[in-house]
C-alpha cells in the first residue's frame, strides 16, 4: 500500500509540474524578453544604460587625463628651480608626476592604459596597489610596479587614484592617511562615498572627487561604438563631448571640480616656493598660449588669471611681492563657491578659453568658434571612427583593421 501511495504521489507531482510549465509557456508567449531570439535592439533601455556607463567611463578618464597633464605642466625640472626660497623637495624634484593607483580592477586597469598610452608618463612613474598583482602582467612588462601595499604607494605617489570598491575604502583610508605627503592629492573614483566623508576618513583636505550628472534627453549615440577606451580618447569628437565647460553635454561635471584642478596647479607652484606673481605668470603660459587663445569679434585679448580670480580682493591686497599664494583647501573649493568657480559660471569669454585649453591639452586642436573640434577632420574620417569602430588609425597615420579585445573594451 505504501508503495502504491508514493507512486500515486509522484504521478500527481509530475502532472502539477507539467501543468505549471504549460501555464508558464502561455504567460511568456507575448513577453519578447523571455524568447531565445531576444536581443537588445538599438532603442532598448538596457543598451541606453550601457552607453551611459561607457560615456561616464570615457568622460571620467578624459578629465583625469586633463588633470594629470595640467599638474605635469607645473612640475619643476630635476635639479632646477627658479626661486631661491624653493623647498628642498622642489629643488630635488622630478619633472615627471608620480602616479599611484589603488585598485587593479576594471577601472584601475583602464586608467593605467590611458596614462601609459596618452601621456608622457612612463611605466616607472606609475605604481598599482592591488590584492592580486599577479594579474597585472601586461603593466609589469611596461615597467609599472604592481604590488599590494597601500601605505607604501601613498608614501611614494604625488597623485593617488582611488579605484576600489566602496566597502574597501574605510580600511584603505586608515592605511594611507599617515603616509600622505603634504603635496599629495587624492583623486577618488569611488562614487558611493561623498567628499565630506572622504575628508573625514583620510583626515586630509587635498582630495578631488568629480560629481557627474546625466542630461536626460541626451541620445548617447556616440558611445555605441565598440572600441577601446584609448581609441575613444584619441577621437576629437569624444574630447569635445567630454569638455567640462559644456553645460549642455550628455554628461556634465560640476564646475567646482574644474576650479579645483586650477587650485591644485597653484598648490604645486606654492610647494615649489614660487612667488605668487611668478606662479600666476607660469599658469597663464600653460593655459593661454597666444596661438591657442580664443578671441572675440572685437579683438578682445585673451584672459589673464589674476590673484582676485582665486582669492578675495581684501586678502590679495595684503600680498607682498615675495609672498607665495596660500595653500588652498581642495575639498572646500569643491564644496563651496570660489572666486574661480563664479568666474567660470558667469564669464562666457573666459569659459570659452578654458574649453579651448582643455581640447588643446588633450588633442592639440583648438576650438575657437561655433565649429566643433571635429571640423578639422573630414566627414569621412569622422564617420569611419564613429560608425565603423573596428577601423582605427596607427600612430603613423596608416589604417588597419583590428577588433578590440574584450579586456580592453570599456
Amino acid at each position: 500500500m505504501a508503495f502504491i501511495f508514493f507512486v500515486s504521489l509522484a504521478i500527481v507531482a509530475d502532472a502539477h509540474l507539467i501543468f505549471f510549465k504549460l501555464k508558464m509557456a502561455d504567460i511568456m508567449a507575448n513577453l519578447k524578453t523571455f524568447q531565445p531570439e531576444y536581443g537588445a535592439g538599438i532603442n532598448e533601455p538596457l543598451l541606453h544604460l550601457r552607453c551611459r556607463v561607457k560615456g561616464l567611463t570615457a568622460t571620467a578618464c578624459a578629465h583625469i587625463l586633463f588633470f594629470c597633464k595640467v599638474l605635469q605642466a607645473t612640475r619643476p625640472k630635476k635639479g632646477k628651480c627658479e626661486e631661491p626660497s624653493a623647498s628642498p623637495q622642489a629643488l630635488n624634484g622630478s619633472q615627471t608626476l608620480k602616479i599611484g593607483i589603488i585598485g587593479g580592477g576594471h577601472i584601475g586597469k583602464q586608467l593605467a592604459r590611458v596614462l601609459l598610452q596618452l601621456t608622457d608618463i612612463s611605466g616607472k612613474n606609475i605604481q598599482i596597489s592591488t590584492r592580486q598583482p599577479e594579474k597585472l602582467s601586461e603593466f609589469q612588462m611596461l615597467g609599472v610596479n604592481c604590488f599590494y601595499n597601500n601605505r607604501q604607494l601613498a608614501d611614494w605617489a604625488d597623485v593617488i587614484f582611488l579605484c576600489c570598491l566602496p566597502s574597501h575604502l574605510p580600511n584603505i583610508c586608515s592605511e594611507v592617511q599617515d603616509a600622505l605627503k603634504r603635496c599629495s592629492i587624492i583623486y577618488s573614483l569611488v562614487t558611493a562615498i561623498p567628499l565630506p566623508r572622504l575628508r573625514q576618513l583620510l583626515s586630509c583636505n587635498s582630495i578631488i572627487r568629480p560629481q557627474y550628472r546625466f542630461r536626460e534627453s541626451a541620445p548617447f549615440h556616440m558611445w555605441t561604438a565598440s572600441r577601446t577606451l584609448v581609441e575613444a580618447l584619441r577621437d576629437p569628437a569624444v574630447i569635445q563631448a567630454t569638455c567640462p565647460c559644456n553645460p549642455t553635454g550628455e554628461i556634465v561635471v560640476n564646475t567646482n571640480w574644474l576650479a579645483a584642478v586650477f587650485y591644485a596647479a597653484l598648490n604645486s607652484y606654492t610647494w615649489q616656493g614660487l612667488r605668487y606673481a611668478r606662479a600666476l605668470a607660469l599658469l597663464n603660459q600653460v593655459c593661454f598660449p597666444d596661438d591657442n587663445a580664443v578671441t572675440s569679434g572685437d579683438d578682445k585679448s585673451p584672459p589673464l588669471l589674476e590673484c582676485e580670480n582665486f582669492i578675495n580682493q581684501a586678502f590679495a591686497s595684503t600680498l607682498l611681492p615675495d609672498d607665495c599664494l596660500p595653500w588652498f583647501d581642495l575639498t572646500t573649493v569643491q564644496l563651496k563657491d570660489s572666486p574661480l568657480s563664479q568666474l567660470l559660471t558667469t564669464d562666457v569669454f573666459f569659459r570659452d578659453n578654458i574649453a579651448s585649453f582643455y581640447c588643446n591639452m588633450l588633442t592639440g586642436l583648438p576650438v575657437n568658434n561655433e565649429e566643433s573640434v571635429t571640423a578639422s577632420f573630414t566627414r569621412a574620417n569622422l564617420s569611419a571612427v564613429l560608425l565603423n569602430p573596428i577601423k582605427t588609425c596607427t600612430l603613423d597615420g596608416t589604417s588597419k583593421a583590428e577588433e578590440p579585445s574584450s579586456a580592453d573594451r570599456f
